[in-house]
């Protein structure tokens, strides 16, 4: 801890040039007595920081040193400038903490650097938000966290399928952040698990402390899970089809045709066979009904069946009233 709070002291000084021993005091949550010792300790290890007493003395750093004490490049300062809080942190309770360091960070900057800092921050704009994006309800969040750095279990009520509601008592090992979505790994009935914090209703802490296990390393947890889960996601309904080369891009890809579908159809014979890959069947047909008269689904057979049924279903509903 003071480790932190002797470079907390240096930044301090950096950043306000000449601080009095109460204003360090107040900004560092100590007293005046440990301030002066801090001094000494710096100045100790070869810091040229000084006092001067009388008004508009205090405490500060000599000048040739302060132009360098982050050591930051001009290019790590650009970098600087291009950092944020993160909608995840700002949840968990640590946006205005972060949000200080980067400004002291921001403020000890060499002179010469800042403007290089501000022009690059009315050049480049960083939004990791997803669009159409809606914060997710984490009431549970706080207490969960509470519960993990002190190693307590927690009782929990979750969100089910249709709207059944589960209880469990679990032990909670860490929160990971993906993509503005915050999971709980946690262990439960001997096994490892992830869950959004969305899907929790209730959590309390329960009495006593569960033991951690010493090798659990939540990184190496978090990918191994990840990919597990997008293995498990990824599509596994194949089809085989041909289509108008114009399409075979956007069909390679699983989405809609960006482009609208040619007044012309291409030539029979120019078409390309391809196999393509849906979440479901159902996807599949979906999609593909979208394409027209510019896909032709050759297998599976029950999938070209189905294709045929919706197709006269649609064609029944639009068909002039010949009455």
């Amino acid at each position: 801890m003071r480790a932190d709070r002797l470079l907390s002291m240096l930044m301090l000084l950096q950043t306000h040039g000449r601080c009095t021993a109460r204003q360090l005091a107040s900004q560092l949550e100590v007293s005046e007595r440990t301030i002066y010792r801090d001094v000494t300790a710096l100045s100790t290890a070869g810091i040229p920081v000084y006092t001067e007493g009388g008004p508009g003395g205090g405490i500060t750093l000599l000048e040739d040193y302060r132009t360098d004490l982050t050591g930051l490049r001009p290019e790590e300062a650009q970098a600087l400038s291009l950092l944020s809080i993160p909608e995840p942190l700002a949840r968990l309770g640590v946006g205005d903490a972060l949000k200080t360091a980067l400004l002291k960070l921001s403020a000890a900057v060499p002179a010469a650097a800042r403007g290089q800092q501000e022009r690059l921050r009315q050049r480049i704009h960083l939004d990791a938000r997803g669009w159409f994006h809606q914060e997710e309800p984490t009431p549970c969040l706080e207490c969960l966290q509470q519960a993990i750095w002190q190693d307590r279990p927690v009782r929990m009520v979750i969100r089910g399928e249709f709207g059944a509601q589960i209880e469990q008592l679990v032990d909670p090992y860490g929160l990971v952040a993906k993509a503005s979505r915050w999971y709980l790994v946690f262990a439960s009935e001997g096994r490892l698990r992830a869950l959004p914090v969305m899907r929790i209703l209730t959590a309390e802490m329960s009495a006593g402390c569960f033991e951690r296990p010493a090798d659990f390393d939540l990184q190496a947890f978090w990918s191994a899970w990840s990919a597990a889960y997008e293995q498990a996601g990824r599509a596994h309904f194949a089809a085989r089809v041909a289509a108008a080369p114009e399409l075979v891009h956007s069909l390679t890809l699983g989405q809609p045709p960006h482009l609208p579908l040619p007044a012309a159809p291409t030539p029979r014979a120019a078409w390309q066979e391809l196999t393509i890959t849906f979440d479901s069947f159902e996807t599949a047909r979906t999609q593909l009904l979208g394409y027209g008269g510019a896909v032709e689904v050759l297998a599976p057979f029950a999938l070209r069946c189905s294709l045929a049924d919706f197709a006269r279903q649609s064609l029944a509903v639009y068909a002039p009233d010949e009455g």
